[in-house]
């Protein structure tokens, strides 16, 4: 495994059928980022959560994280539970480097690509 992994957090729902546009994302995401594994993990309901995606990561080899929000802004799920599992796995793992970055939906490109995909 490369040493560095890309972890995509989504919130999750009852029905696991909602997880499969998250899941095509990270298929399409793993073909741009030729070395790097690619993960899904998920606040709420579906598995894995956050936590135990970024010790499965460690496990596997990874020493640095960019944790990425598939949300649209950065509201209470993202400045406060995932921010707060990302500090509880920094604790944990010291040597493990956990970037967490910016909702996807902040990112001009994504609100461009969602204005086009709704304008056609």
């Amino acid at each position: 495994m490369s040493a560095q992994a890309i972890l995509l957090v989504a919130h999750g729902a009852r029905d696991p059928r909602w997880a499969a546009p998250i899941e095509r994302l990270a298929d399409a995401l793993a073909k741009h980022v030729n070395d790097s594994p690619v993960r899904i993990a998920y606040l709420e309901f579906l598995h894995p959560g956050i936590s135990e995606a970024l010790e499965s990561l460690y496990h596997e080899g990874a020493r640095k994280v960019r944790v990425v929000p598939v949300f649209l802004g950065a509201g209470g799920h993202v400045v406060n539970d995932i921010a707060e599992r990302v500090a509880a796995a920094r604790v944990l793992r010291p040597d493990f480097q956990i970037s967490l970055e910016s909702p996807v939906g902040e990112q001009p490109q994504v609100t461009e690509a969602i204005a086009e995909a709704i304008a056609i």
